[in-house]
């Protein structure tokens, strides 16, 4: 099936971008406004928080999506929602370091030892900073696209980190937090399944290739 046009995916991307940057405009719409509640702090870390984790398991979505629904024009849609994944990964410790804890060393390194969940969510941000910084082709080739590929599986353990890290958080009403969990072992599930058929295909290729031809009798 032949896919969009080059036009239609610039369109596509441009509606992408902008739609990723709404949670942002709301923020700020919210905050122009003074409408961000009692707790303004908590509720710019725990937007930015959800739509990191969002993002994270949307880019991952790509393959299984394209694959299934047999469109690979969506892997050029897989490194902007990375990226957006990082900007608000970058937003959310922001939040914390600098209107949370005021850029207090000290204080940042008692709760990175001694809340877990401060501890998962410091991992999984520092799992995607080599993601975001080897994004570009430059990096596709310097690595070379085996090492690459191999590289940016940390993206699973960045998610599954984050994952954990709102478990944590929350403690109590889990629903959220078990069904991004959820999304994200499916996800993971199906990449194992890929994996293995691809390694049951190879199997038997190689083992068809090197059977012995029958011997012709007369």
């Amino acid at each position: 099936m032949r896919g969009p046009s080059e036009i239609v995916i610039r369109i596509l991307k441009a509606a992408a971008f902008a739609l990723s940057l709404t949670p942002l405009g709301l923020l700020v719409w919210k905050g122009f406004y003074d409408r961000l509640g009692a707790n303004p702090v908590d509720v710019i870390t725990r937007a930015t928080g959800k739509w990191t984790l969002m993002f994270l398991l949307i880019t991952l979505s790509i393959t299984p999506l394209r694959r299934l629904a047999g469109m690979p024009w969506l892997v050029r849609f897989r490194r902007p929602l990375g990226l957006f994944a990082f900007f608000y990964g970058t937003l959310h410790l922001t939040t914390y370091v600098w209107l949370d804890k005021f850029f207090d060393v000290h204080a940042m390194l008692h709760d990175i030892l001694k809340r877990r969940f401060i501890t998962a969510g410091m991992t999984g941000f520092t799992l995607m900073l080599p993601l975001a910084i080897t994004s570009t082709t430059g990096w596709v080739r310097r690595l070379g696209g085996k090492r690459w590929q191999a590289l940016h599986r940390l993206i699973y353990f960045s998610a599954a980190a984050g994952v954990i890290h709102f478990i944590w958080l929350v403690k109590a009403d889990l629903r959220r937090p078990l069904t991004y969990g959820a999304v994200l072992a499916g996800l993971l599930a199906y990449r194992v399944a890929v994996w293995a058929l691809g390694k049951s295909k190879s199997r038997a290729t190689t083992a068809a290739a090197v059977k012995p031809a029958t011997p012709v009798t007369s």
